[in-house]
């Protein structure tokens, strides 16, 4: 028994123990409350290991188990040739249940942009989502996850031509039980005012949005003129429409530095917005995630008298 496999099995012991100690006997552990938020892992956050080996997209789910986690978040780009082919996502389903763990979304990356100002290319791009809300509901995600990746053009301009794209997406996800939803990266979706805008422009019960805690910043990061948002303010903004959160490691400020992410901070806010699900690790590499995990379960711990 490995090590992991070892803290695993203690923190599983325990737990049954401790239910036996509160009630005098085996209490199911499906009779426990729901937890105030789910921790799950995020494919990207080890990504190096998909694409330079030794793992293949078969290997997330008990990778994912063994390092203590309990839900996964794929990437597209890991099997990226097999949104239809349904005998392979069973076999992705298969894998997971038999690990215990939850398959929670996609990250969709490399179809195109929805928010093309080419009228052709944009409707390209959304055909091009719908078979991985398919392929979504099939592993029983809840969502897709979009980039709402633009081009040249004004505020409202942008605003018009995603209100039209992603709400047809948002439409196809609704047919389908899956939630399609949009992660500040870079442009228009990095200004949470203008995701607060498309949010309400669409008006649909399947869209929302995933907060990357990274940052949120309009232009090169780098650059002088970069207009970097705060981070908990933009969060406050966008928890309402929120439908999961993605954690980093660190939180880009609006100085520009990069101090290490405050996780009871970020998960207050979460669940003072009502939000309730879960909250997904992107950051760690392999041999950092099992860390990231403790640390986010340490912070539910901490959190968990106030906001049941």
């Amino acid at each position: 028994m490995n090590a992991m496999n070892r803290r695993e099995f203690v923190k599983r012991t325990g737990l049954m123990g401790g239910a036996l100690m509160v009630s005098g006997c085996a209490t199911s552990l499906s009779s426990a409350p729901d937890p105030i938020y789910r921790i799950s892992l995020a494919q990207w956050a080890i990504n190096p290991s998909f694409f330079d080996g030794p793992l293949d997209n078969l290997d997330f789910a008990p990778t994912a188990r063994e390092h203590g986690f309990e839900a996964i978040e794929y990437v597209n780009q890991f099997f990226e040739d097999r949104a239809n082919d349904r005998e392979y996502l069973s076999e992705m389903n298969r894998i997971a249940e038999g690990e215990g763990v939850t398959n929670v979304l996609i990250m969709i990356d490399g179809e195109g942009r929805i928010g093309d100002p080419d009228e052709a290319a944009r409707n390209e791009a959304v055909e091009n989502h719908f078979k991985w809300v398919e392929a979504a509901a099939h592993l029983n995600c809840h969502a897709i996850r979009v980039n709402a990746h633009g081009g040249p053009g004004s505020w409202d301009e942008q605003l018009q031509i995603m209100t039209d794209a992603y709400g047809r997406i948002v439409e196809h996800g609704d047919q389908h039980d899956i939630n399609v939803i949009i992660e500040n990266h870079g442009g228009l979706s990095s200004d949470p005012r203008w995701l607060v805008e498309l949010m309400q422009a669409v008006d649909h019960p399947r869209a929302g949005v995933l907060p990357d805690t990274g940052g949120f910043s309009r232009g090169d990061d780098d650059a002088e003129d970069a207009e970097i948002f705060d981070p908990f303010e933009a969060l406050e903004m966008l928890m309402p429409y929120a439908k999961g959160v993605s954690l980093k490691g660190t939180t880009r400020m609006p100085d520009g530095s990069r101090p290490e992410a405050d996780f009871e901070r970020i998960m207050r806010i979460a669940l003072d917005s009502g939000w309730r699900g879960f909250a997904g690790i992107e950051f760690g590499r392999i041999d950092g995630i099992s860390d990231a995990h403790d640390q986010l379960e340490a912070v539910r711990e901490t959190l968990t008298s106030e906001y049941s």
